[in-house]
């Protein structure tokens, strides 16, 4: 079990470092995606740089593999814990992908395809809470650190196992990490909303 479990961390860090809004970006000839905008490989930069279309298929692409390393997980039969921990070993290839020097994205939408198959409910609700926000306030970032802080609050009120909550928190503190100049930007105001150029 144990060597099936890493194997399982293993494949989903790997598949969490594929970049999609790296790869969509050279394809459509508009260059490093990390050198534009925000320098963030993820849909809300692709968002602000390249478009709605390629921002969405990013979007979805990017939770796609976060619901691979589950399924990779599921396949190999591993346990509640070790089937967690593959999908934050995606995440943290999408933060830190080895395939691009460790510089990629934030993780909010493979952390959606993680959670859906495992906590939809928690899933779902923080989900709503951070499309709310995202609605009123217009800051990506804020309805993405809602959404995280959510996470393992919810994960406990629906009674998911344990081992979910504790490792939903190093989901959580990966997020506000990732989202540090966001945060410092949120609480000066200067942060950028959607369809104003980024700060």
């Amino acid at each position: 079990m144990i060597v099936k479990s890493v194997l399982a961390v293993l494949v989903s860090y790997l598949l969490g470092s594929f970049s999609f809004s790296y790869w969509l970006a050279r394809i459509l000839k508009r260059g490093d995606i990390r050198q534009q905008g925000s320098g963030n490989a993820g849909a809300t930069n692709m968002l602000r740089v390249v478009g709605k279309g390629p921002a969405a298929a990013v979007f979805v692409l990017d939770a796609l593999k976060g619901m691979a390393a589950v399924g990779v997980a599921a396949l190999l039969g591993v346990g509640p814990a070790a089937t967690m921990m593959s999908g934050v070993a995606a995440i943290i290839g999408h933060n830190w992908p080895i395939f691009l020097g460790f510089r990629g994205g934030k993780g909010i939408a493979t952390t959606i395809g993680v959670m859906v198959p495992l906590a939809f409910l928690a899933a779902l609700v923080s989900g709503v809470a951070a499309i709310l926000a995202i609605i009123i306030s217009r800051y990506v970032s804020l309805g993405s650190l809602i959404f995280a802080a959510a996470l393992p609050v919810m994960i406990a009120v629906f009674d998911y196992p344990t081992p979910y909550i504790y490792i939903s928190l190093l989901v959580t503190l990966m997020a506000f990490m990732r989202h540090a100049a966001n945060i410092k930007r949120l609480m000066k105001g200067t942060e950028s909303k959607i369809g104003t150029a980024k700060k």
